[in-house]
């Protein structure tokens, strides 16, 4: 996020500069944002600006710092209480790996350690597209999934297994990271093509192996693996508790963006009442906005304040471990070109030269807007963007129900205006309902019944109980009144949500 030495690339220092801004360790402090979870794209060296073709799995690459910078980072932010996940790539490495090279001779021990084959074989990409994925090399072929730049490892060979678990270990027990959000978790092992090149039961064997070896190299491990599918093929990797942790939810991801978008919150409700029956018991989820593949939300949402605000409201009363990717919290779009560096700029600190991002030339340019949509512009500002999500991770962190309660939608409805939408999050010390206007006018007298089951007995005759209730958000020192089993809330501005925490 910061370059510490004027080269214009981000570093480990640069980042050990900006713990503070993330989470300064103090629970009293709210100028922080208040992570408590890094996720660093792959820091090895790498031919590439994106890291992701691997020439090293046990380095560091220079323009970052060096394997000591990596250990500071570590201990630095533990001492804060924020854990680090490093981007492990085991599905291929870099065409400029030394394994790679040596693999070209066939006589080399390391020719099995990729896919050769000695004929060109017709295997598109299983997403779709005309792309080969077999590569010419000399007089033979190799497969490279991704490019040509990436060639597949080959783990049907045990020598293969053990190195990349061997490289898993490594960088828990001598880096001390906390853990690998998994890149590309669905390509591992190849059986053929089409449907053979993608969640194999050799892949998912794999992961549960992989998963064993890490847990009992450090049993608090994270494991959160790139399933970039539809839930119902993620949850393959997380059967029994046997796998990843978390994956990554990108069917929410989709339906969140569209639904802000749309003014409209069905699908939304719908990935969510499908979560419980496609996961085992009591699985989280890894929720998030956008990602460094994706175009970043505030391009998505045409820049809109009000949608910004009320993307992050969800993100954060919602069920999950929600991921921020930098630069989200205060709105960066993406910027102009078409390719994924857009998606990648240098992070906006300032309105100075090179977004306060560099002292020299940035390796990109920032963002057009970075004048005036910056960290030091928000950051004392407190109706900005950063300042609601600073709110709203306290916000969810001292709500139990919010952190980590169950979901229940719940309907709603409004005299004029909407739509609203309203769910329960329920735990054993808290239960909170929240209501959401996703309409870009006023819902005028709000309402939320409380029971979906209409045999329930709160509705049989005789005078309604009126109760109140709390408000959470946005101000914490109102009430609500209950009457019968119906919440009253009163008008709901337009793209807003409000938390009520009901009366046990």
């Amino acid at each position: 996020p910061k370059d510490s030495d004027g080269d214009g690339i981000g570093d480990l220092a640069g980042l050990i500069e900006k713990l503070d801004y993330l989470n300064d360790g103090n629970e009293e402090t709210t100028d922080d944002l208040g992570a408590d979870l890094i996720w660093l794209m792959p820091v090895s060296p790498s031919p590439s600006y994106h890291g992701y073709d691997v020439t090293d799995y046990r380095g560091i690459h220079p323009d970052y710092g060096t394997l000591e910078d990596m250990k500071k980072l570590v201990a630095e932010s533990h001492a804060r209480g924020i854990r680090i996940i490093v981007d492990l790539v085991l599905n291929h490495s870099s065409s400029q790996h030394p394994w790679f090279v040596e693999s070209k001779d066939r006589a080399s021990e390391k020719r099995s350690w990729y896919v050769w084959s000695d004929e060109p074989l017709e295997w598109g990409r299983p997403w779709g597209g005309k792309d080969n994925t077999w590569h010419k090399s000399g007089n033979a072929w190799y497969y490279g999934l991704f490019w040509s730049g990436m060639p597949d490892l080959n783990y049907t060979n045990p020598a293969v297994r053990a190195e990349m678990t061997d490289v898993g270990r490594w960088w828990l027990s001598e880096v001390g990271v906390d853990g690998y959000r998994l890149d590309a978790v669905r390509y591992l092992v190849e059986t053929g093509p089409g449907g053979g090149q993608q969640d194999t039961p050799e892949t998912l064997a794999l992961w549960k192996e992989f998963a064993a070896a890490m847990q009992e190299q450090s049993p608090d491990v994270l494991l959160i693996g790139e399933a970039w599918a539809s839930n119902s093929i993620a949850a393959k990797y997380r059967v029994d508790g046997q796998g990843l942790q978390l994956t990554f939810d990108f069917d929410l991801m989709e339906a969140l963006s569209a639904g802000v978008a749309a003014e409209e919150p069905a699908d939304i409700e719908k990935v969510l009442c499908l979560f419980p029956g496609q996961f085992p018991p009591g699985a989280g989820d890894a929720t998030f906005l956008t990602n460094h593949d994706l175009v970043r939300l505030s391009s998505r949402l045409k820049e809109d304040p009000a949608s910004l605000r009320l993307a992050a409201m969800l993100l954060m009363t919602l069920p999950g471990t929600p991921f921020l990717y930098y630069g989200e919290e205060i709105g960066m779009p993406n910027g102009a070109t078409l390719d994924d560096t857009a998606k990648r700029l240098p992070m906006a600190w300032s309105g100075e030269a090179g977004a306060g991002f560099t002292t020299g030339k940035p390796w990109k340019p920032p963002h057009s807007s970075y004048k005036t949509v910056n960290v030091a512009a928000q950051k004392d500002e407190a109706a900005s963007l950063l300042s609601l999500y600073r709110d709203l991770i306290r916000l969810r962190r001292n709500n139990p129900a919010v952190l980590r309660g169950g979901f229940l939608p719940l309907p709603a409805k409004a005299v004029t205006g909407g739509p609203v939408w309203a769910f329960r999050r329920t735990g054993a010390e808290q239960d909170v309902v929240v209501a959401v206007n996703f309409g870009t006018v006023s819902a005028l007298e709000a309402a939320v019944d409380l029971v979906t089951d209409p045999a329930d007995s709160r509705r049989a005759g005789g005078q309604a109980l009126v109760r109140s209730a709390e408000e959470l958000w946005p101000d914490g020192t109102a009430s609500r009144l209950i009457e019968g089993t119906v919440l009253k809330l009163g008008d709901l501005e337009a793209r807003s949500v409000r938390m009520v925490e009901m009366p046990k």
